[in-house]
């Protein structure tokens, strides 16, 4: 799965993004590229077996059906509703105990509509902290849900680190966020690393471990096999406490997650 978002839509941490290196280091020419050609080498490379959708506001999704023989064997799934779109992989061991909680039908709802119907809940009448019900999802996964409506993207990797997902920068800015480390680094030049565990990242929270909430997040630089600089890292700050983690109701968008910076 391949999400990608102008920065109309989100800003990814200014750590990650890497500075050109000079040719004169003797480093890998690798160059950021644009949006329209990174979708394009995606299909490429999975000839006959993906497909995109493009949003006016800055948006694309791009994913592989579990048919093409370069993706794993995990359960790969990709809905819509009410405008909401989920590109999930992985799977939820207490799928059948949520989909009770959230009142929705079993023999219809998948993982991926259910991550879709908790979205729109902690949006439209979240009556929970958004760190607590990402961290009810039990199991290995990683899902992009981007939100037509609102032009906003939510993403979120559980803390197992069972399924792989890595983010970058293409080169007019925009964020990059992939399942295929291949493809990152050919998209993203040097300004990629992997999506840390246990986190969650939106278009105006930014990111946030929803493990350890009450903690602000530290920018690790990352070094590759060539010595050169390579986005970073982000992990837990565990001397840096956030104040409070703010509760929001229906008249408050639960995505602000204002004063926790």
């Amino acid at each position: 799965m391949l999400g990608i978002f102008h920065t109309a839509v989100a800003q990814a941490p200014e750590e990650l993004h890497s500075p050109a290196v000079p040719p004169s280091l003797g480093a890998s020419p690798r160059r950021p590229k644009n949006p329209d050609d990174i979708l394009k080498d995606f299909h490429a490379a999975h000839s006959g077996h993906s497909f995109s959708a493009t949003f006016a506001a800055g948006a694309a999704l791009s994913f592989v059906s579990a048919q093409s023989p370069r993706t794993s064997f995990r359960q790969r799934l990709f809905c819509g509703f009410d405008d909401v779109y989920c590109m999930f992989a992985g799977s939820l061991h207490n799928l059948s105990s949520l989909i009770r909680q959230y009142g929705l039908c079993s023999k219809t709802t998948n993982d991926a509509l259910l991550v879709i119907e908790a979205y729109r809940t902690l949006r439209d009448r979240g009556p929970y902290p958004a760190d607590q019900v990402v961290k009810d999802l039990g199991g290995s996964f990683a899902f992009i849900v981007y939100d037509n409506k609102a032009g906003t993207v939510f993403a979120a990797l559980s803390s197992d680190g069972g399924v792989p997902l890595f983010w970058g920068i293409a080169a007019d800015g925009s964020v990059v966020i992939c399942d295929d480390l291949d493809v990152v680094k050919a998209s993203c030049g040097k300004s990629y690393a992997p999506f840390p565990i246990g986190c969650m990242f939106h278009s105006e929270g930014g990111l946030r471990s929803f493990e350890h909430p009450l903690n602000k997040m530290k920018a690790m630089p990352r070094v590759d096999s060539e010595g050169v600089m390579c986005g970073a890292s982000f992990k837990v700050d565990t001397y840096s406490r956030i104040n409070s983690m703010p509760r929001v109701g229906s008249a408050a968008d639960w995505t602000s997650w204002q004063g926790s910076c």
